[in-house]
């Protein structure tokens, strides 16, 4: 074989190798998540399997241990309701009533065992008002025009 021919065969070995490691890395980051009431209405699709799943946390149901390495709460989806256990770090910002996405195996039809836990703030993205948004075009404490 040829000096040239081995230096071709091994660049496409590189080539490949790089090719295949980046799309399993990638494709370990495409996991999208599923509601609640899909994971209830059909648990044997999800048992022991890695997973995400959307969901409201509970009013009353949450409780953080005091290092705040694990938690318990139910999530809620439309028409039912699923129980989660987190071990792990959990964000500060976690809150009843509030809509989160826990990744994690379901080990049981009716319960999550999380490993992360990913909370949205929608307060941040909610659009202002159209009076408050006038009046802060406007200036404060001028009138908008009427």
């Amino acid at each position: 074989m040829s000096p040239q021919s081995k230096l071709i065969v091994g660049a496409a070995v590189v080539a490949g190798a790089t090719a295949y490691l980046a799309w399993l890395g990638a494709s370990a980051s495409w996991q999208y998540y599923v509601l609640v009431d899909e994971c209830v209405h059909s648990p044997e699709t999800f048992l022991g399997q890695r997973m995400r799943v959307s969901g409201r946390v509970v009013p009353a149901s949450l409780d953080i241990s005091a290092d705040r390495n694990s938690a318990t709460f139910a999530l809620q989806g439309d028409h039912s309701i699923l129980q989660v256990s987190c071990q792990g770090l959990v964000p500060d910002n976690l809150a009843e009533d509030m809509e989160v996405v826990v990744e994690g195996t379901l080990r049981q039809p009716d319960r999550l065992h999380g490993d992360k836990v990913i909370t949205r703030c929608a307060s941040k993205y909610q659009a202002e008002s159209a009076e408050a948004s006038t009046q802060t075009a406007a200036g404060p404490g001028v009138s908008p025009p009427r």
